[in-house]
């Protein structure tokens, strides 16, 4: 499969700005990862723009809502 990376930039809501993997969802995924983060694509606009990525945020926001 050949990466899209034109269409993934247009539904990318990172708004770290100097980010070089933009529209690079496996590079973007795997570097988050290393730092025990989540990318800014899993958390809504007024969490990602506090840049806390981390797993217990994602807990925080997610992990009361009824299935």
């Amino acid at each position: 499969m050949e990466c899209q990376i034109e269409l993934n930039k247009t539904n990318c809501t990172c708004t770290y700005e100097p980010c070089s993997r933009k529209g690079k969802c496996c590079e973007c995924i795997t570097h988050h990862l290393e730092f025990d983060e989540l990318p800014a694509c899993v958390f809504p606009p007024e969490v990602e723009k506090t840049f806390d990525r981390s797993f217990a945020r994602f807990i925080e926001v997610f992990g009361n809502r009824n299935r």
